[in-house]
């Protein structure tokens, strides 16, 4: 029987595969496992529960804090509010358990549970499986005054907006800026515009008008296009798109260029390290992160340490080594300073308060690093397992690393959920990491097939 988490917690077509009887169950599971663990220190648990958009989002959220107040748990329903919103208040109201309802960049029909112990800090693998292992347990169900409490706080999140803000120091001041935010008429549709509006900034909102249904629907983080369009319409110096629970964050340039994670982390590490907070001079990203971030952090004096691809991987080496800055080509960037997990409003924040500081461009910023082309094409249907032990595919490799030298890179990556190896090829010109990228494919097809 496959995991029922996967890498950013339970997720589903909402009411098919998650279903509100499996919402219920997973939050009364999680209730026991942690109070067994001694999370809950011998008082009376709560917990706070927040949502994206989603019209699935409601009724999940009412099997949520059901089976957690079932539990004997008390409840703080938040409403909506972007993920590391619901991590960051976990920990500022002494929480025992955070829950969030979301599928991030996910298309509307789906849905997600995720989980935050205290402090707001991810669950690990191993409480995630004793909360699998507990579904559809027996157990005592508390009566009377033992049953917990619901209540609402929505005002909770001008805490966590307000946090965000401070998080810039005083005399932070984005009055200079014109922004165009793309919320994904998501979970930040309110919280982004407030923060930036804090800060003086003059915001054009942009898909920050959710209906329930529209929720990352050909906008935001992964639809870039009408963003792109606005900035150049109203004359805008930055353009930010967040995904459904604003935990990732990308950018836009005033001529309309695309800035992507690798760029905005290389912009951040480098600020970081002109400010001393930059711990150890090292930055946390992926294998997959383009070898232009390597070697233009490289030149800067910064080290990067390179994790599997996953903003976990990323995480568990920031915390493992005191890093404070890590993050993905796809917009996840963690500042471990002010959060626990990957915040696109805060990342925005910090992006802009940049420019604003330096009175530098976007592009300005973003040319610290130059993106090497980068090609990759996934192999359907072959024995992935091998890809690392076959000595003909691994000598191909190796001649086609030789060919690149410091100027390129091969990377391949089996799939963890299909029967499919990704070649990547990143090289000084696209013909060159096409080609070789081409080759090894044929090899992969060859040596790997099943």
């Amino acid at each position: 029987m496959a995991r029922l988490f996967g890498t950013d917690g339970v997720r589903g077509r909402a009411n098919a595969e998650l279903t509100a009887e499996l919402a219920l169950d997973l939050a009364v599971a999680a209730a026991h496992v942690l109070g067994e663990a001694g999370v809950f220190e011998g008082r009376r648990p709560f917990a706070v529960v927040g949502r994206d958009t989603r019209a699935s989002g409601e009724f999940l959220e009412a099997a949520v804090v059901a089976g957690l107040a079932s539990a004997g748990v008390d409840v703080i329903r938040l409403g909506v509010v972007p993920t590391p919103g619901v991590a960051y208040l976990t920990g500022a109201l002494d929480a025992d358990l955070g829950v969030m309802l979301s599928a991030s960049h996910n298309p509307m029909p789906d849905n997600g549970i995720k989980f935050f112990s205290r402090g707001g800090v991810k669950l690990d693998d191993t409480v995630e499986d004793a909360i699998e292992q507990r579904l559809g347990e027996s157990w005592t169900r508390p009566t009377g005054a033992d049953v917990g409490r619901v209540r609402d706080d929505l005002g909770a999140v001008e805490g966590y907006v307000a946090h965000l803000v401070s998080s810039l120091g005083q005399d932070a001041s984005l009055a200079p800026l014109k922004v165009v935010i793309d919320t994904a008429n998501g979970a930040a549709s309110l919280t982004a515009l407030a923060a930036f509006d804090a800060q003086g900034a003059t915001v054009i909102p942009l898909h920050a008008d959710p209906d329930g249904l529209n929720i990352n629907d050909n906008c935001g983080s992964t639809h870039l296009g009408s963003l792109q369009e606005a900035v150049l319409s109203h004359g805008a110096d930055l353009g930010i798109g967040l995904d459904g629970d604003a935990d990732r964050c990308l950018a836009v340039d005033a001529d309309g260029a695309i800035v992507d994670g690798d760029q905005i982390l290389a912009i951040l590490a480098l600020a970081m390290k002109e400010s001393h907070a930059l711990h150890s001079d090292t930055v946390v990203a992926t294998v997959m992160s383009n070898l232009g971030f390597i070697l233009a952090m490289r030149a800067h004096g910064v080290r990067v340490d390179q994790t599997k691809v996953g903003d976990r991987y990323v995480l568990e080496s920031m915390n493992a080594n005191g890093f404070t800055l890590g993050g993905e080509q796809s917009g996840h960037v963690i500042m471990s300073e002010f959060a626990t997990t990957g915040d696109g409003v805060l990342t925005a924040l910090h992006l802009a308060a940049r420019m604003a500081r330096t009175g530098k461009s976007l592009a300005e910023l973003a040319s610290v690093m130059t993106r090497l082309p980068q090609v990759m094409i996934n192999v359907p249907n072959v024995n992935k397992v091998r890809a690392g032990l076959d000595p003909v595919l691994q000598q191909a490799v190796t001649a086609a690393g030789r060919e690149l030298g410091e100027s390129g890179r091969v990377l391949l990556r089996p799939s963890g959920t299909e029967p499919l190896v990704r070649v990547m090829v990143e090289a000084a010109s696209h013909d060159q990491a096409q080609q070789i990228a081409e080759r090894l494919v044929g090899v992969v097809r060859d040596r790997l097939a099943l």
